[in-house]
């Protein structure tokens, strides 16, 4: 059982930050909130989203777990104005996510949670490098990084107490560098591995929100985002895989 109120920006943000990965999940409801975790189809990225219960204007839930069609709630979403107040409902054993806000009320079928591969477990890999920025500044290297290539190198160098940001394509190269004077905070650990900026451009629309970002780096591992929505009672976290550089 499901019925809350929430408002229609933190909501349309929330999903969005899901939709930057995949296009169906496996959507948690229990009394403390909302979550979900999933990986993409290719088992390159994760994400992870929860919605503390504060978070809504409303919020009365028993454990219960939803198939949702990010694209299809991305779609009523798009019919909704700014400062639009969202009902969504779930009857007990129903089939059907009743989404309501001015005078529209969508009923909206549920996916069957057998058809979706179940909740991936949480990362325990060890990620020493941290550095923390802030999300319009991670977003423009991100876009700055694929005009010339579709893979980004992400690295600290604690000699030079600095993090970069490097691409390099056929013929053009950038790098960018960025010391405690532009960051929030650096943990000032050896690191460096390479990811595809397909993935990180479209983590990147979200995270540009952010007031800051906390990268977890290792050498030739995984890169985790973590940052806050919803005046910090909302919590998202994404897991990219390294791409394998050629010798």
């Amino acid at each position: 059982m499901l019925d809350a109120t929430i408002d229609a920006d933190v909501f349309r943000e929330s999903v969005d930050a899901i939709a930057a990965l995949v296009t169906e999940c496996r959507l948690h409801a229990t009394e403390q909130g909302l979550r979900t975790r999933t990986v993409d189809t290719a088992n390159v990225a994760m994400i992870s989203l929860e919605l503390e219960k504060d978070v809504f204007e409303s919020y009365q839930a028993t454990s219960s777990e939803m198939g949702i069609d990010i694209v299809k709630i991305k779609n009523v979403l798009s019919m909704m104005g700014k400062g639009d107040q969202v009902h969504l409902a779930l009857a007990e054993e129903s089939r059907k996510l009743e989404v309501s806000f001015q005078s529209y009320q969508y009923s909206i079928t549920l996916l069957d949670t057998n058809t979706i591969r179940k909740d991936p477990n949480a990362p325990t890999i060890e990620l020493p490098g941290k550095v923390v920025i802030s999300g319009a500044a991670l977003s423009a290297a991100i876009k700055a990084a694929s005009v010339v290539s579709d893979k980004i190198a992400l690295g600290i160098d604690p000699e030079k107490g600095i993090f970069y940001m490097e691409a390099e394509g056929d013929t053009d190269h950038i790098r960018l560098e960025l010391g405690d004077d532009k960051l929030i905070s650096l943990v000032p650990v050896q690191a460096r591995s390479l990811f595809s900026l397909d993935y990180l451009k479209d983590m990147g629309k979200t995270m540009s929100k952010a007031e800051k970002v906390e990268i977890s780096l290792g050498i030739d591992h995984p890169v985790e985002f973590t940052f806050d929505i919803a005046d910090g009672k909302g919590h998202v976290m994404y897991l990219l895989a390294p791409r394998i550089e050629a010798d």
